[in-house]
């Protein structure tokens, strides 16, 4: 079994986990890549979402043994037949234990910041990884939330080698695992995209899930039965929308700040979808600068079948400009685009198309015009026949090892008209997998939605 990418992998868990709905779960996932999944399986099971941080305590000198694990609250779980057999002194043990319990704090405050743990007390704990290699981690974890009082302990994965389930199901009151392939190597081939999960994206989904069972422990599930309020800037919350494209309905995540004096929607590139973690992850930072962001994919799941969908730029392009009359019809503050890969060429397209449709001289009334547009690794070439057509500011981001890409975005940029400038991100590949490359990748985009949506 193929997973797209994290929250692919938790949609489809969530469906396997729905029998424990009854039970009202508490979901935890384990930093950093776990987080993804179990976000998607909490908000699915209407379950309260927390990070369980646990570290391993390693011997000194040998340190893939464990000699324990550690968690919040003071937990402390230790197997003293390893103590003794390894033969090392209590003072080195103890000062492993101090630097994993500096670790564990440092963790614990990064990702969780000054909100309290969610109690565990005689509760149902369903435990989330986006895989498994050797269980260990996992078996630790197991045994942390154990102590920390949970009533029933449920290790939930998407994917996992058959010896480690076995072992797992020793730890587990139940561990609900959707594929156990044996040829297993690694949880990353398992996944299309299987990108870091930087600090900043674990943060973000844990503020957001709280925000949202805090509204539903308030006022019932956010929204109500006629969905968010979308006009004006006075626009707030986080809440799942269905896009009217020309009569489809495309599945979207609508986040607007209270203050957003803009939206930035999202299109995403192929074999991606709105649950892209890298298009989350920067459009987490633009929701923190106060801009509005709509996530939603541009083909129905029956349309993605059909491989052939996904490069058929214009058609994305009629849907992304079909959703844009949709969220005009909803706010009137402005609107730009953010597109990766094959999205940016989409995005490009649908930009022109919008300008020509508004005429030479736009006014008030003239159309869902666009302000803005980013391309983070796209391919405009795609876009050949439109980029003359493109009035919008257009910022290109190409990673300098990306150098197929990085020529094709510089040919488009002698056919630009527009005010256009092209960023070089050194070091970043394709995907911006590096360390600190796709921060770069949102600081810009950050800047240029900024001066040009706020004109």
């Amino acid at each position: 079994m193929q997973f797209t990418d994290r929250a692919d992998a938790g949609a489809r868990l969530a469906e396997a986990l729905r029998h424990l709905a009854p039970e009202r779960p508490v979901v935890l996932g384990l930093p950093r890549g776990g987080v993804p999944v179990a976000f998607q399986v909490a908000r699915a099971l209407g379950a309260p979402l927390d990070v369980t941080v646990v570290r391993k305590l390693g011997v000194p000198y040998h340190r893939e043994l464990g000699f324990g694990a550690i968690g919040e609250g003071g937990v402390r779980v230790i197997s003293e037949d390893i103590v003794r057999s390894s033969r090392v002194g209590q003072q080195d043990l103890a000062a492993v234990e101090r630097a994993e319990e500096a670790e564990l704090a440092r963790q614990a405050a990064r990702f969780r910041g000054d909100r309290p743990r969610v109690d565990l007390t005689d509760r149902t704990v369903i435990l989330v990884d986006d895989g498994i290699a050797t269980g260990s981690t996992a078996a630790a974890a197991c045994e942390v939330v154990r102590a920390q009082g949970a009533g029933r302990v449920v290790l939930a994965v998407p994917v996992a080698p058959p010896d480690a389930i076995a072992w797992l199901a020793t730890e587990a009151d139940e561990v609900v695992c959707l594929s156990t392939p044996r040829a297993f190597r690694a949880v990353g081939e398992w996944y299309a995209d299987f990108s870091q999960t930087p600090d900043e994206e674990v943060v973000d989904l844990l503020a957001r899930a709280a925000a949202a069972t805090s509204r539903s422990s308030a006022s019932g599930p956010a929204g109500g039965p006629s969905g968010p309020g979308v006009s004006g800037s006075g626009m707030s919350g986080s809440s799942a929308v269905e896009v009217d494209a020309g009569g489809t309905a495309l599945a979207g995540d609508l986040t607007l700040p209270e203050t957003a004096g803009a939206v930035v929607m999202f299109a995403h590139g192929s074999g991606s979808s709105r649950r892209s973690p890298r298009n989350r992850a920067v459009a987490a930072d633009l929701n923190r600068a106060g801009l509005g962001t709509l996530l939603f994919d541009l083909l129905t799941p029956a349309e993605e079948a059909d491989r052939a969908n996904v490069f058929d730029i214009e058609t994305l392009a009629a849907r992304l400009a079909d959703a844009t009359r949709w969220l005009r019809r909803r706010t009137s503050v402005p609107i730009g685009y953010f597109g990766a890969s094959t999205g940016a060429a989409a995005a490009l397209w649908a930009a022109a198309d919008l300008a020509a449709a508004a005429g030479p001289e736009p006014g008030p009334g003239s159309g869902p015009d666009v302000g803005a547009v980013v391309s983070r690794g796209g391919r405009p070439d795609l876009a050949a026949p439109r980029l003359a057509g493109v009035r919008a500011p257009t910022l290109l981001i190409v990673g300098g090892r990306d150098t197929t890409v990085l020529e094709l975005n510089r040919q488009a940029q002698r056919e630009l008209r527009c005010e256009n400038r092209l960023e070089v991100v050194p070091g970043a590949t394709h995907l911006f997998e590096e360390p600190g490359a796709l921060d770069e990748v949102a600081d810009l985009a950050r800047s240029w939605f900024n001066e040009y949506l706020s004109r």
